[in-house]
């Protein structure tokens, strides 16, 4: 996508980023030098970033979310990750607004895009994040929330839904920003 030839961002790709990030040019034309550096390619493999991914949980097992994410921001499903996929990856993780980030999050929970979230994605999702819980702060969960399975079961019922029902995106969006539980539940803050 990005202009790979030469060792600046293009003008196109810059000025979308711009419109759709809080990150200035100055910031973004760092972030592309930076990125060159560490990618030649100009892209970012499944692999390469698992293991920028792991660096931010050393004490827990990121590979499973990291694979979720990385499947989210892949807009075009083709394995890597250019650097605009990466900076909206880094903008909507970080500081993206409220609804955008659910937009976002509704994606990660979508596992097979087709515009619905059942509850046995609702489990796969749960069951990655679970993992990224140190097992130090597991001890210390509510009786409710202690295993990857009664998080994902009190996510679920947040939504009135029943075993075999499916959620669509508004749904989604609205019940998460209606219960701080739940949007707890669809993430994990360390305690550190």
């Amino acid at each position: 996508m990005g202009n790979s030839k030469s060792g600046a961002v293009s003008k196109e790709i810059l000025e979308d980023l711009k419109l759709n990030t809080k990150f200035t040019e100055t910031e973004i034309v760092q972030w592309y030098e930076n990125f060159k550096k560490q990618c030649p390619t100009g892209l970012i493999t499944k692999d390469e970033f698992q293991n920028i991914y792991s660096k931010f949980f050393p004490e827990s097992d990121s590979n499973t979310y990291a694979q979720h994410v990385f499947r989210s921001f892949d807009e075009n499903d083709d394995g890597t990750l250019d650097f605009k996929e990466y900076i909206i990856a880094l903008h909507m993780t970080s500081t993206g607004k409220t609804t955008r980030k659910l937009e976002w999050a509704f994606s990660l929970f979508d596992v097979d895009k087709n515009g619905y979230i059942t509850k046995s994605e609702v489990k796969e999702i749960c069951t990655s994040i679970f993992k990224l819980i140190p097992k130090d702060e597991v001890s210390s969960l509510p009786e409710d929330e202690n295993t990857a399975e009664k998080r994902a079961d009190k996510l679920w019922k947040f939504f009135d839904k029943g075993e075999n029902d499916r959620i669509a995106e508004g749904e989604f969006i609205q019940g998460v920003m209606d219960n701080e539980d739940a949007l707890r539940l669809i993430q994990y803050s360390p305690l550190k």
